[in-house]
């Protein structure tokens, strides 16, 4: 006869089960969650790794729902999401029986509800950003390497604003994903759909710039030109060899471009994500506000995310009262 499993046992299950078919930042969210998780049975007296399955129900969730007031909103919502698939596993394996209907409600009675927030990000920061890149491209470099790096942060950049992809697809490119004469590319999103990305004239200009600089690099590198990452690294640790940047590194080159063009103090107030409202809002700017279009270039599942983005800043609104009251008819 098979022994009932401990709590911290069906945990490593789970989380096992998650690993499988979820992205590596998916699991390492699920994976803080359920730290908080056991953290939590520890002081109600619950040591995940002594006690047995069997003594979990869907109340379990409501001591947890309460300690993660002390966390931010958007946090809370994340660690409830991996708890109660933690729950929604227990059931679907039949480890232990929980009523889904009762978990599902107290976890809403006790979730801080979060307002709906517009998109804020630093429009013409952003653009003074785009445009400090464009002169580091042009500016002269000290060797080789530096050279690179301003031409392919100019080029990632300019990538990030002009196509709405989210960071990791972007540093994800190959060479062989984007079509140089249509201008776009053909991706596997989000939800691990597939997307066709658009690509503007300029970005496109400064991607090949960066590559023919790249080229003889490219040429030793001993592989197809199609499989070499479109964004590479060229610090020492790479040397000669072309290796794609990590997420990691897309994050740092914004954050390092945005300190040298705006200041220290400007650290943290644009991320890449900065990039991608601003791609959005751009969309809506430039097509008289189409939500369809918008959607469909940001590859929103859903129009109410677009919807988001779909306000009057305040300098419109300021130049809108100013044309109705400011003028010689009044």
């Amino acid at each position: 006869m098979t022994s009932t499993p401990t709590i911290d046992e069906a945990i490593r299950r789970y989380l096992h089960s998650v690993a499988l078919a979820r992205s590596a930042n998916t699991v390492r969210t699920y994976q803080n969650g359920m730290a908080v998780f056991r953290a939590c049975l520890e002081e109600n007296e619950l040591p995940p790794d002594e006690t047995p399955l069997t003594a979990i129900s869907e109340e379990t969730i409501v001591p947890f729902a309460n300690a993660l007031k002390d966390y931010a909103p958007a946090t809370e919502r994340l660690y409830l999401t991996a708890a109660s698939g933690f729950f929604e596993f227990l059931a679907a394996e039949r480890l232990v029986e929980i009523n889904l209907p009762r978990l599902r409600l107290l976890i809403r009675q006790r979730a801080r509800r979060s307002g709906v927030r517009l998109p804020q990000f630093p429009r013409n920061a952003i653009e003074s950003v785009l445009e400090y890149a464009i002169n580091i491209a042009l500016a002269p470099a000290e060797n080789l390497s530096e050279q690179l790096r301003n031409l392919r942060d100019r080029a990632f950049l300019f990538t990030l604003a002009d196509t709405g992809l989210r960071v990791h697809e972007a540093c994800a490119l190959r060479r062989g994903d984007l079509d140089w004469f249509e201008h776009r590319a053909v991706l596997i999103g989000k939800g691990n759909r597939e997307a066709v990305v658009r690509f503007s004239t300029r970005s496109i200009t400064y991607i090949r710039e960066y590559l023919k600089t790249r080229q003889e690099l490219d040429g030793l590198a001993g592989k197809s030109l199609t499989a070499l990452p479109l964004f590479a690294r060229h610090d020492r640790g790479a040397g000669k060899k072309i290796k794609p940047i990590s997420t990691a590194t897309g994050r740092n080159i914004v954050a390092q471009r945005v300190k040298e063009a705006l200041g220290e103090e400007a650290a943290g107030t644009i991320t890449p994500h900065s990039f991608r409202h601003y791609f959005v809002t751009a969309v809506l700017r430039g097509s008289g506000g189409n939500l369809k279009l918008a959607q469909e270039l940001a590859r929103h599942q859903n129009i109410a995310v677009t919807q988001r983005y779909a306000h009057l800043s305040d300098d419109e609104l300021d130049r809108g009262y100013s044309e109705i009251f400011d003028n010689d008819k009044h």
